[in-house]
């Protein structure tokens, strides 16, 4: 199948053909989708997945691409960025704000502020989309989806939506039952108590520019790299080991925060993958710890 025919069959949704995700990824780097779709809503997103399972296209969702390293040899089938689906609705009475998949968590937060709902503000300066956030618990500052997510509405592999409970998202550290099903998350509710608008205001700017001192936000990176192990800080293990600057073709551990790897100088995703395998035997080496990547890992590697 060509893209032409992807695009006649789905002529209202931008599909692009052999397209570098490098593009989009926070890395700058990445290979080509085979097909990369960006639907503007759930009915496209079903309509996309529908045609894919027909054809027995991979379908693979990425967000916005903050936490995630695409392999160089890019992703097989169709991908589908969702960050046209970005709709924000705030309700006063039951405390509330609901999310499309696709729109910016930072953003989701501000619409909270603006509503005068506290609870989210430890997400105030978070890079990924509401549906990467549900997907993989994201978490800060003592704070995490877990915390604040009540629903999640999500389309099944199968093509089903649904809506599914706190309990049913089985959320823990890093994790989401979305995760263990692939399911693909559509919108999500989030339940804040009543605030102050300065007071939520003021706790966000603080996060922030803590944020700011700590991490090395000036240059590409996938966030941070590694899960915390138990008993252990990563960044503390990285530094003692050592590896703090080490560079591996254009990518770096970071000066600012060692648990941040850093895009210094075109680099590769070979030489982000490279840079954390080698942290990974040096820590066990050192420690016999095992450092596990939070960062979602997806595509294949470059042909020889």
């Amino acid at each position: 199948m060509m893209a032409e025919d992807l695009a006649t069959v789905f002529p209202a949704i931008e599909i692009l053909r052999h397209e570098p995700l490098a593009h989009y990824t926070h890395t700058k780097t990445g290979g080509p989708a085979d097909y990369l779709a960006f639907p503007t809503n759930i009915q496209e997103t079903k309509s996309l997945l529908a045609y894919a399972n027909q054809e027995q296209l991979p379908v693979t969702v990425i967000g916005n691409a903050s936490n995630l390293i695409v392999k160089d040899g890019g992703i097989r089938g169709l991908v589908m960025i969702l960050t046209k689906m970005d709709q924000i609705t705030a309700d006063a009475t039951h405390h509330t704000v609901t999310a499309a998949a696709g729109a910016a968590l930072i953003k989701a937060t501000q619409v909270a502020q603006a509503n005068a709902l506290s609870g989210f503000e430890w997400a105030a300066g978070i890079p990924g989309s509401v549906g990467g956030a549900v997907f993989m618990n994201a978490g800060a500052y003592g704070g995490e989806i877990s915390n604040v997510a009540t629903s999640v509405e999500v389309l099944t592999p199968q093509g089903e939506i649904r809506t599914l409970s706190l309990a049913e998202m089985d959320f823990g550290y890093r994790h989401s039952s979305v995760q263990d099903y692939h399911d693909i998350v559509l919108a999500a509710t989030f339940t804040l108590t009543p605030g102050e608008k300065p007071a939520i205001q003021a706790q966000m700017d603080e996060l922030n520019a803590r944020r700011a001192a700590k991490q090395p936000l000036e240059l590409p990176s996938c966030g941070s790299v590694f899960k915390r192990p138990t008993g252990h800080y990563t960044g503390q293990l990285i530094q003692e080991a050592g590896l703090q600057g080490l560079k591996w073709g254009g990518a770096q551990v970071s000066t600012k925060h060692a648990g941040f790897i850093v895009n210094i100088d075109h680099a590769t995703a070979t030489d982000y993958l490279d840079l954390i395998h080698h942290i990974q035997a040096v820590i066990w080496e050192k420690n016999q710890v095992h450092l596990e990547t939070e960062v979602r890992i997806i595509g294949e590697d470059p042909q020889a």
